[in-house]
């Protein structure tokens, strides 16, 4: 599973890293620690803190602060769910405040690699969402 430094967590979740700092040692987000001592966050365990963040009031962040918002139409994140069906799959991933779902062929992210935990940008086109792992 892909682990995530405080700095890397902070840019998934829109926040600053110190924020990031502070959750960690509230221990409000999991973290533990690598062989150089530096504090990780598992995949999984910061995909589902993303939710939990987002799910708080709409528009408001932990300090009261204005919401990110993408002027291109780009929003990196990370994956929160990922559901295959035979021939069709469903992709959500959570980029800040924004929960964003992607219906794509189960081909293409079988060919992704998109599993829960992982970093993914969402690419939005008129009514098209299209997934670029990163």
């Amino acid at each position: 599973m892909q682990n995530y430094t405080i700095g890397q967590a902070a840019r998934l979740l829109g926040v600053s890293p110190d924020t990031a700092r502070r959750w960690a040692d509230a221990e409000r987000m999991r973290t533990h620690r690598d062989e150089s001592g530096r504090r990780l966050i598992d995949g999984r365990d910061l995909a589902a803190f993303s939710v939990e963040l987002a799910q708080q009031l709409p528009g408001q962040t932990e300090e009261g602060e204005e919401p990110h918002t993408s002027v291109r139409n780009s929003f990196p994140g990370i994956v929160t769910a990922v559901k295959l069906g035979d021939i069709a799959a469903q992709v959500e991933i959570q980029a800040g405040p924004h929960r964003l779902v992607s219906l794509l062929t189960r081909e293409a992210v079988e060919e992704l690699g998109l599993e829960v935990g992982m970093r993914a940008t969402a690419r939005v086109k008129s009514t098209s969402v299209h997934v670029d792992r990163t």
